[in-house]
């Protein structure tokens, strides 16, 4: 069965983008290719309690076992070693993707303390919008009794859209909370 978001994307989105871009095709409309969520550890990531409970709620949050990222060089001023680890890494493609984007616009993100909007500012050349979330709880899934240490995601969007505008025109329609305040 597909999800609600891809499902609404094929028969009214895709249509609706085309005629406001002004695109020939609706082929040529952005849509979603994947959606990569990170999680860095800091120095918690030496000590195996701490990995394991942070895996388990990625896990939970997206429905895929997270990856272990290591450092690739050592620095001292961070204090940091030569492949130890550095974070936890999922990537969420098409059915896990769309469901993760809809839990993510209408149950996490309402449930952000003193939420104002994301900033209209964090995309890239290519298209692609970076965000943040300070606290991972704000996902139904974390238990928050059971969580030992509050961390923060960060969230990468990445999409077909040749620019920010389209990019910025398909969130919208997918009803990303924006900033209207720093738009202008």
């Amino acid at each position: 069965m597909n999800p609600r978001l891809k499902e609404l994307y094929y028969s009214k989105i895709q249509v609706d983008l085309a005629k406001k871009l002004s695109l020939k095709n609706k082929l040529m409309c952005p849509k979603f290719v994947k959606v990569v969520i990170n999680m860095g550890l800091g120095t918690d990531g030496n000590d195996k309690k701490y990995l394991k409970s942070y895996s388990d709620d990625i896990a939970m949050i997206t429905g895929q076992k997270p990856v272990v990222t290591k450092f690739r060089k050592s620095i001292s001023n961070f204090k940091t070693r030569k492949n130890t680890n550095a974070g936890l890494k999922v990537t969420l493609r098409k059915n896990k993707m769309y469901e993760f984007i809809d839990r993510l616009v209408n149950i996490a993100l309402p449930r952000i303390k003193d939420f104002r909007g994301l900033s209209p500012q964090s995309f890239d050349k290519f298209g692609n919008y970076t965000f943040g979330i300070k606290e991972h709880v704000v996902f139904p899934e974390v238990n928050f009794d059971k969580v030992e240490k509050i961390r923060g995601l960060d969230i990468t969007i990445v999409t077909y859209g040749t620019n920010k505008n389209h990019t910025l025109a398909l969130l919208e329609e997918f009803n990303f909370p924006f900033n209207k305040e720093k738009q202008n």
